[in-house]
C-alpha cells in the first residue's frame, strides 16, 4: 500500500514511492514496470518523502519519525537522524520540506523545524583536530595536556608537549552539545557545561562521570563556569539562559550524583540581569564579574552575594545597521588583576568586548566608568577572545575572522580616560574562523586557540606557527626545529581574508588618488585631490588651443577621482598629496606631413662594423620647419637636433 506522498521531477523524469514495506522506490515515469532504484533502511512505513532536485537529494520521514537523506545518483543513504537526535515524539500528522532555509517542517503533537546542514566534504591534505567545530578548549598545567569539546558532544586529551591524542570520550551530554568547560583547582576533574542545561564533573583520564550539577526548574543552556574557592570553599559558579547564577558547592564528602545549586544571592533576585548570561570571569579572592546579551557588566562580591558595581556597554557606533536591533551583548570579560591590589586606584581594571568589533576598558574604583573604547579589527569583526598576560603587561585579543591582535597595555588605562588605541605589538592569522578560545601557556610564551573550522593549534607569543593538534607528525613544543614555522596551515595561506594589508588593496582608488584629502581651514575653498599644477600659457594660439583641450580633460579627470573617492573620504586618517602632473599637458597632435624623399646609400654589409639599419637624412624644408614645430609642440625638450 502507497502511504508517501510521491513527487515527479520532471526535469530528470524520476518518480519517487514509499508505503508500508519501508522501501523506498525510484521510478521512470516512462517505463512503469520496474523500478530504476531501491533505497532500503527505514524500519517503519514510509510516510513522507520529498525530492530535491537543487540537491540531488531524497528526504524521507518514516512512522518512528525518523528522517533520512539520499543521494539519488548513488541510492545511497547520506544520513539518518533519529527520534532521539531529533527530539520529536508523538503521531506524525504533517511533513513539509522547505527548500529556501533548507529546512523540514514536521507537525505531531508539537511542531518542529528540523535545519539540514550540508556539510563541507574534508580535504585530504588538511588538518582536522575534530570532526565538528571546536567550541572550547583548556589547558591543564598539572598533567600537561590540552582538553578540547567539540558540538557533537565530543572530549578529546592531547599532550601539550608533542600534539598527540591521548584519549577521547564521545555524549557528554548525550544529544546536547558542550558549552564550556573548566578543571578543578587540583586539575585532575574536568568540569562540563552543555545546551542541556547541566553541568558534569568528570575523570577525564577513563572518561568516567562522577557528578551531576542541574537544578529541578526548566532546564536552560549554560553558557559558561568557572572553578572558584571562596573562603576554603570550592565551589563551582555557572550562568546562561536562565539569568541567574548557580553556585554549587564542591564538598569531597559528598558522593551523591546529583547535586542541586545554592539558593541564588539576594541582589541577583532583585537587581541581577534582565537577559541571558553570556560570560563569567573571577579575580581572587572575592570579585566576579558576570555579562549579559543585553550588554550589561555587574561585578559581584562573592563573599556577601553582593552587588559591587554595574557597566553598561556603550552604545552601537552610527553607520552599523539597526533593521534586526543593536547587538550590545558582551561575551568576553578579563581582569587586569595587578591593577586591583589597590582599591582607591582609578586606573582600568576590567577589559571586555563590545558592539561593533569594540574593546573596552573599565574602571571598578574611585567611580566606576569607562576608560578607553578602540577597535581592533578594520572591518570590525566581533572579539571572541581576550587574555591578558600574567603581569598585565600584553592583551591577546581574537575575533571572528581568526586573526589575533597583540597590545601592549603596561600604561595604558593607568591615568584615567584614553582617547587613543593601545601601541599594536603585532598581530596573525591563526584560523580560518572565529576563535572559540584563547589562553596563554608556560608564562605567557605560548598561546592555545581553538576555533569553529574544527582546528585546536598552538603558537608562540609572537605568532610564529607550532602546529595544528591532530596532525601527522609530532612536534617538541620546546625544540623550535621541530615546529611548523615559519610555514602556515594551508587553509589559512589560500584564504582572501590573509592577503597582506596595503593601502593599493584596501581601495580601488587609482594609484594618485589613494589618499585621502587634507584638511581645510575653515572658510578656505576646498581644493580638488586631482587638480594639475597651474603652468604659463604657450605663447602661440595654437598652443591655447592644446590648453584649454587640457583643462577640459584634466577636469573630466577631477570629476572622475571625486566619484571615486567617496570611500575614502570617510578615512580621516589618510592624507592626500597632490598630483605631481607635468608642467606641460601631455597630448598627441595629427599633423600633415609632406612626402619628402630622402636620398641614402645602402649600407655595405661585408665592412664590419657598419650599421645594419638605414640612415635618413633631413631635407632643406624638413630642417625650415622643425624650428617652427618644436615651439609648437609639448615635447620640444625631447625633439632630437638634425
Amino acid at each position: 500500500m502507497l502511504l508517501s506522498v510521491s513527487r515527479i521531477l520532471r526535469r530528470k523524469n524520476l518518480l519517487v514511492t514509499g508505503g508500508l514495506d519501508r522501501i523506498i522506490r525510484v521510478w521512470n515515469p516512462y517505463l512503469p514496470g520496474k523500478p530504476t532504484g531501491v533505497l532500503r533502511g527505514h524500519r517503519a512505513p514510509v510516510m513522507y518523502v520529498h525530492v530535491a532536485f537543487e540537491e540531488n537529494k531524497v528526504f524521507s520521514m518514516s512512522a518512528d519519525n525518523t528522517v533520512k537523506v539520499w543521494d539519488l545518483e548513488t541510492h545511497g543513504c547520506c544520513c539518518t537522524i533519529s527520534s532521539k537526535a531529533s527530539g520529536i515524539k508523538g503521531e506524525l500528522t504533517a511533513c513539509l520540506y522547505l527548500p529556501g532555509p533548507r529546512a523540514l517542517c514536521v507537525a505531531t503533537g508539537t511542531l518542529a523545524f528540523l535545519h539540514l546542514k550540508v556539510g563541507s566534504v574534508p580535504e585530504s591534505h588538511l588538518v582536522r583536530s575534530h570532526q565538528e567545530p571546536v567550541v572550547c578548549c583548556r589547558y591543564n598545567p598539572a598533567f600537561r595536556h590540552v582538553v578540547s569539546c567539540c558540538e557533537a558532544s565530543v572530549v578529546k586529551v592531547w599532550d601539550f608537549e608533542t600534539g598527540r591524542q591521548v584519549s577521547e570520550f564521545i555524549g557528554t551530554h548525550g544529544n546536547a552539545g558542550i558549552t564550556c568547560l573548566t578543571f578543578d583547582s587540583s586539575g585532575r576533574r574536568l568540569v562540563t557545561g552543555g545546551r542541556d542545561g547541566c553541568l558534569k564533573i568528570w575523570s577525564y583520564n577513563n572518561g568516567h562521570c562522577l557528578h551531576t550539577l542541574q537544578h529541578d526548574e526548566n532546564q536552560s543552556e549554560v553558557c559558561d563556569c568557572t572553578y572558584m574557592e571562596v573562603n576554603r570553599n570550592r565551589c563551582v559558579i555557572a550562568v546562561g539562559w536562565d539569568r541567574r547564577i548557580n553556585v554549587y558547592f564542591d564538598i569531597p564528602r559528598d558522593f551523591h550524583h546529583f547535586r542541586k545549586p545554592q539558593p541564588h544571592w539576594q541582589d541577583d533576585l532583585n537587581h541581577g540581569h534582565k537577559e541571558d548570561i553570556l560570560c563569567v570571569a573571577q579575580c581572587p579572592p572575592f570579585l566576579l564579574a558576570t555579562s549579559s546579551y543585553d550588554g550589561e557588566i555587574i561585578v559581584w562580591n562573592v563573599i556577601s552575594g553582593h552587588m559591587y558595581c554595574k557597566l553598561n556597554t556603550p552604545s552601537p557606533m552610527d553607520g552599523q545597521d539597526h533593521r534586526e536591533g543593536p547587538d550590545r551583548s558582551v561575551s568576553q570579560l578579563a581582569f587586569l588583576k595587578t591593577r586591583l591590589t589597590k582599591l582607591d586606584s582609578a586606573s582600568a581594571a576590567l577589559i571586555s568586548n563590545g558592539p561593533g568589533g569594540s574593546v573596552c576598558f573599565w574602571k571598578l574604583f574611585s567611580g566606576s566608568g569607562l576608560v578607553a573604547n578602540f577597535t581592533p579589527s578594520r572591518e570590525k569583526a566581533q572579539v571572541s577572545g581576550i587574555v591578558v598576560t600574567s603581569g598585565d603587561t600584553l592583551a591577546y585579543l581574537a575575533d571572528q575572522h581568526g586573526f589575533i591582535h597583540v597590545y601592549d597595555i603596561q600604561e595604558y588605562g593607568l591615568q584615567g580616560t584614553e582617547l587613543q588605541a593601545p601601541n599594536t605589538v603585532t598581530s596573525w592569522r591563526a584560523h580560518v574562523s572565529m576563535v572559540t578560545s584563547l589562553e596563554l601557556i608556560e608564562g605567557g610564551s605560548i598561546v592555545l586557540s581553538s576555533s569553529l573550522d574544527c582546528t585546536v593549534r598552538l603558537w608562540s607569543q609572537d605568532g610564529a606557527y607550532i602546529g595544528t593538534f591532530g596532525q601527522n607528525h609530532p612536534w617538541d613544543v620546546f625544540t623550535p626545529d621541530s615546529w611548523g614555522h615559519p610555514r602556515v596551515p594551508f587553509e589559512i595561506l589560500t584564504d582572501p581574508r590573509s592577503m597582506p594589508t596595503h593601502r593599493v588593496l584596501e581601495t580601488d582608488v587609482p594609484a594618485g588618488c589613494l589618499e585621502g584629502r587634507q584638511e581645510q581651514d575653515h572658510g578656505t575653498e576646498e581644493k580638488d585631490p586631482c587638480e594639475a599644477e597651474k603652468t604659463p600659457n604657450p605663447p602661440s594660439p595654437e598652443g591655447l588651443t592644446v590648453e584649454a583641450e587640457a583643462k577640459a580633460d584634466k577636469s573630466r579627470w577631477a570629476a572622475f577621482c571625486h566619484g571615486r573617492l567617496l570611500s575614502a573620504r570617510r578615512k580621516p586618517r589618510w592624507k592626500m598629496p597632490e598630483l605631481r602632473w607635468p608642467s606641460i599637458y601631455q597630448a598627441l597632435r595629427c599633423h600633415e606631413l609632406a612626402f619628402v624623399s630622402a636620398l641614402g646609400e645602402k649600407p655595405d654589409l661585408s665592412v664590419p662594423g657598419s650599421d645594419l639599419f638605414p640612415v635618413g637624412f633631413c631635407s632643406q624644408e624638413t630642417e625650415a620647419a622643425l624650428p617652427e614645430r618644436k615651439k609648437l609642440s609639448p615635447w620640444s625638450g625631447f625633439l632630437p637636433e638634425c
